[in-house]
């Protein structure tokens, strides 16, 4: 079985960080969503936290092409909050993009 796929699905933008302090860094987070809810293309938004490691949390966007995630992960306001972010994480957050692949149908 085969699946065939269009190619413009929409993009998850993902800020995965391990934490040090959630009091700290959960305003933080409300911002950054905050953020990308004012630019262009942008969709969704949700935080995760891992149920096996409850320092490790994840930021998830949704957007409507690549571009406007590049643009908003890019910003001036994204990488000023990042920045502050820095207090209550360890390491650099780890910042990745996939495109959803939406199948059309099955053969």
């Amino acid at each position: 079985m085969q699946a065939i796929v269009k190619k413009n699905g929409m993009i998850k933008g993902i800020i995965g960080y391990k934490v040090l302090d959630y009091k700290n860094v959960e305003p933080i987070l409300t911002q950054l969503r905050s953020c990308a809810m004012q630019h262009p293309g942008f969709i969704t938004a949700e935080f995760l936290v891992s149920e096996g490691d409850e320092s490790v949390g994840v930021m998830i966007s949704t957007w409507e092409t690549m571009e406007n995630w590049r643009t908003w992960v890019g910003s001036k306001g994204t990488l000023a909050l990042l920045r502050r972010a820095r207090t209550s994480v360890t390491g650099t957050p780890r910042i990745t993009a996939y495109r959803t692949m939406p199948t059309v149908e099955w053969s």
